[in-house]
């Protein structure tokens, strides 16, 4: 991903809190003719270092049929973005997009029942933990666990992080007013301009 130096994060505690925030995200590999992708969770397995990400994909997905243990795949992470209007700059301008995005390259490896078990527990609990009435894997019957067996588990150790947060840096007197004008249409340029005051102004 090409990522002008002043866009680049490299500060391992905001990356992994960004994978952390975004984690529905891409997994793309070679396909014997061209390119294939499946769009799905992408978890930070906790305490893992080198980073590594765990998911899985439907055995009907031919996916991953395609792609080995061993093999390097990447992963697309997308966060907040907005178009931004050069209306908002005190000098004239081209109108451009702000965002937030991460490429993470690393090498795949097919999970065994345990560990996709776990993996699923994990993200179960993760996106459960702020329901009224919760449920767990270990709340399901037989029958519906059953269902795990239409599935592949994976894990990719992360070789490579590129991440970009492209937030108006360099407009200097303008952050206030791109920050306002996002903030009024709400959305995602809301969570941009949220972005924008963590990021630039605190």
């Amino acid at each position: 991903m090409y990522i002008p130096d002043k866009y680049r994060i490299e500060d391992p505690r905001v990356i992994r809190e960004f994978l952390e925030a975004h984690s529905f995200g891409l997994l793309v590999c070679n396909g014997p003719a061209t390119p294939m992708a499946t769009h799905l969770p992408l978890e930070l397995i906790p305490g893992k270092y080198p980073l590594e990400l765990c998911g899985h994909v439907a055995r009907a997905n031919p996916q991953w049929k395609h792609i080995r243990d061993g093999q390097e795949v990447l992963c697309i992470f997308q966060g907040p973005h907005s178009y931004v209007s050069s209306s908002w700059y005190r000098e004239e301008e081209v109108p451009t997009w702000n965002y937030m995005a991460a490429h993470v390259r690393g090498v795949y490896n097919v999970q065994d029942a345990d560990q996709l078990r776990a993996s699923l527990d994990r993200l179960v609990d993760k996106y459960e933990s702020d329901s009224v009435e919760p449920v767990s894997m270990e709340g399901f019957s037989p029958a519906t666990l059953r269902q795990i067996r239409g599935i592949i588990g994976f894990t990719v150790r992360v070789t490579a992080v590129d991440v970009a947060f492209k937030l108006s840096q360099g407009r200097g007197e303008d952050l206030n007013r791109i920050i306002g004008e996002l903030s009024q249409r709400g959305g995602l340029s809301a969570a941009v301009a949220d972005a924008m005051k963590k990021h630039l102004l605190s």
